[in-house]
């Protein structure tokens, strides 16, 4: 069905949609599917794909199918369908959430032609009821939705999705448009392929997202960095991606627990939660959403103002994809990623045990993203290469390497010296092994191939094979280079790259990044503050005031705060209880028992001194959630005898006891008289009280020993009477 002039088309936008104009490409793609032809559709997100099934669905006559991988997706885009029409039956979804009655109601209302608008998960197609169902109703065309889902080279590849063509034959051909928002050559002729629509129309628009600021930080307290950045922008919509679930509820944690508006969203949460949470984000009532990958495909939310990335994503498509749901209405997008080489090295561990051509194809993948994270050449211009596009402009002032540029300095002796090596090993190997071979690292592979034994090898040992793997990576992006991604990223010198090597001309070369690989530890307290300069006139006040309250309550002063605890508070400057939670040593039962007098003495020495204070003191963190520990905490509470949980645990007792006295240092309250009644006599247990609570100057085991007596007192006996001491009256 085709549709006349112009002016028709655009009516039928402002009535269905309510917008005057087309974006980029929709137009051009809308007429080509009226004019029943298939239609391969590569347009970023935030590009207006939908809208390019949404309209000609609403236009012709009949139902026509988006197939679609999402349950999340297709309810949202069923909701905004219906919000554009008063027929409820205008769009449907049929997948495994619905109940019998429901599924009646969507096909009946297929039948009787009142859906223009079917989704239909891939699993649900496959389904010969179903198949049997649809082959009675009239369909207008289909529909494949992140089409990307089909290539194995794509970033979020789903065997059942290779399955949709044979099905679409047996239901009934139609046209066809497959839609996607992130595909590189490769992954577009794959779809292509798979779907038998090589002879399709292809509408291609541009990959650069110009509102969008790529940056890539080190992956170090990235914990604490995310609050910040968040406190900093305040009120504005985010995401945040994890690459487990685990990390995905742990910092939704620590984000509510700083006083941030977040909801996790993984797979594993029961469907009704899920769809609840995101729902709470659409509507703001939250601002953050911390989500596995399953997150966001299709969520049509044009204001999110930041994508973070704490793990590194498995591919530079889901890269593009998960950022490319930041600033969709052409407004504000920071997109900021974490990273550390040993988030890459897990990711490679997990690929194991996955057939051969899985891992090769991963680990391609893989190296792509680590050259993006560690390169210092434009974001951007990395970015569109990836995906077959050139970037002309030199500097793109909206990503962290253009603004804060890296050391450049002349390079091309170094370029033709890479080029040169690709040739010297027959055009037949990867970057990785080019770049041994001219720093000359003489490994197994290398020994193999006797390349230890070419002209080249070692010519550039003055450097090592991570500079020459920087090399390699620019003059790709230069063109010199061509990379086989079918034979997984074999390197060839282009017809650009033999002239270079004829006539070299000027290039400059980036210094690459050296991102320190840090794990951050979300359970920590901080690690800064010893680094920092102690206030040591605070310090003294402070001690002179732990005396005092030390003497009112007639307790030795350690038992009030340890001097750790002092040089800390000397270092962050606590003034609310919950700021106290945070300092070294000082758990919620310390801070709540003794910390009032020290929050009002520092408020006061804050604001009389004037001191801007660390932003790091608004970072709380959670309880430590560490399995031992909550399993030491609950079989003590079970009153289990200390042995069996070192048995059980394959502890030795002294570590044992070094974890329960880590726990009471924290501020947990423990009773493990049960125990010491059963293993230290009446008279001992009050003798080493009595020390404690009289005597002592320190918490020190070794004076304890000394003023007690090493052949009377074992080290155990006071290290687990000093566990009950610090337990009673400390916490």
């Amino acid at each position: 069905m085709s549709v006349g002039a112009d002016i028709s088309l655009k009516d039928y936008l402002k009535k269905y949609f309510g917008f005057d104009t087309f974006k980029g490409n929709q137009e051009v793609v809308i007429r080509n599917v009226l004019d029943g032809n298939d239609s391969f559709v590569l347009m970023p997100t935030g590009g207006g794909k939908s809208l390019c099934y949404q309209l000609p669905s609403l236009i012709m006559d009949g139902t026509a199918i988006v197939i679609s991988p999402l349950i999340a997706l297709m309810k949202n885009q069923v909701d905004a369908m219906r919000g554009f029409s008063t027929e409820e039956g205008i769009a449907h979804f049929l997948n495994s959430s619905l109940t019998k009655t429901q599924m009646q109601k969507v096909k009946q209302d297929v039948l009787d032609g009142k859906t223009k608008l079917l989704y239909v998960a891939p699993e649900s197609l496959t389904k010969e009821e179903n198949i049997l169902f649809l082959k009675q109703a009239k369909i207008s065309f289909y529909a494949v939705d992140e089409a990307h889902c089909i290539s194995e080279w794509g970033h979020d590849f789903r065997p059942e999705y290779r399955r949709i063509r044979p099905i679409i034959n047996k239901i009934g051909i139609a046209p066809l448009i497959a839609l996607t928002a992130t595909a590189t050559p490769k992954v577009q002729s794959d779809i292509q392929k798979n779907l038998d629509m090589l002879d399709a129309n292809v509408f291609k628009s541009s990959f650069n997202r110009e509102n969008l600021y790529y940056e890539v930080r080190p992956k170090v307290n990235a914990a604490k960095e995310i609050i910040k950045f968040i406190k900093n922008n305040s009120g504005k919509s985010g995401i945040i991606y994890c690459l487990s679930r685990k990390k995905v509820e742990e910092l939704a944690e620590i984000l509510q627990v700083n006083g941030i508006k977040a909801l996790p969203y993984h797979a594993g949460m029961d469907a009704a939660t899920r769809s609840g949470n995101q729902d709470k984000f659409l509507m703001e009532d939250v601002d953050v959403i911390v989500a596995t990958i399953a997150f966001g495909m299709g969520i049509d939310k044009p204001d999110v103002r930041f994508v973070i990335h704490y793990d590194i994503p498995k591919s530079l498509e889901g890269y593009y994809q998960e950022t490319g749901r930041a600033g969709r209405d052409g407004g504000e997008g920071k997109c900021i990623s974490f990273y550390s080489y040993k988030d890459i090295q897990k990711l490679e561990k997990f690929m194991q045990g996955k057939p051969l051509a899985e891992q090769e194809i991963g680990k391609q993948l893989l190296i792509e993203t680590v050259s993006y994270a560690e390169s210092a050449v434009c974001r951007r211009k990395m970015l569109l290469h990836y995906f077959g596009e050139e970037y002309h402009q030199e500097n793109c002032e909206n990503c962290d390497n253009c603004n804060y540029p890296k050391e450049q300095f002349e390079g091309k002796d170094d370029v033709a010296l890479a080029l040169n090596s690709i040739i010297a090993v027959k055009e037949k190997f990867k970057a990785e092994h080019v770049a041994n071979v001219v720093a000359g690292v003489k490994n197994t592979a290398i020994k193999s191939y006797k390349h230890h034994e070419l002209e080249i090898f070692g010519e550039g040992s003055k450097e090592d094979p991570k500079y020459w793997n920087a090399v390699l990576r620019q003059a790709l992006v230069a063109g010199f280079i061509n990379k086989d991604i079918e034979n997984y990223g074999l390197l060839s010198v282009s017809n650009q790259g033999k002239e270079f090597i004829k006539n070299p001309k000027s290039f400059t070369l980036t210094k690459d990044h050296d991102y320190e690989s840090a794990d951050d530890e979300l359970e920590g307290k901080s690690g800064e503050g010893k680094t920092a300069a102690v206030d040591t006139e605070l310090f003294n006040i402070l001690k002179d005031l732990r005396k005092k309250v030390a003497k009112d309550l007639n307790l030795p002063p350690f038992v009030i705060f340890q001097d750790p605890s002092i040089e800390d508070m000397a270092i962050q400057y606590p003034i609310t209880i919950d700021e106290m939670q945070r300092i070294a040593g000082v758990g919620a039962g310390k801070a709540q028992k003794y910390g009032a007098k020290f929050v009002d003495l520092i408020k006061k020495y804050v604001e009389e001194k004037e001191i801007i204070r660390p932003m790091d003191m608004v970072v709380k963190s959670v309880v430590n959630k560490s399995g031992l520990k909550v399993y030491i905490i609950q079989s003590i509470d079970r009153q289990m005898s200390l042995d069996d949980i070192a048995d059980a645990k394959g502890l030795e007792m002294s570590q044992l006891i070094e974890e329960i006295e880590s726990i009471v240092q924290s501020g947990t309250k423990l009773n493990i008289d049960y125990y010491i009644n059963q293993t230290i006599d009446e008279e001992k247990q009050e003798d080493i009280y009595e020390y404690f609570r009289e005597e002592a100057e320190t918490e020190s085991i070794e004076a304890a020993l000394e003023e007690l007596g090493e052949e009377e007192y074992s080290e155990e006996e006071i290290r687990l009477m000093r566990i009950k001491f610090f337990s009673e009256l400390g916490n």
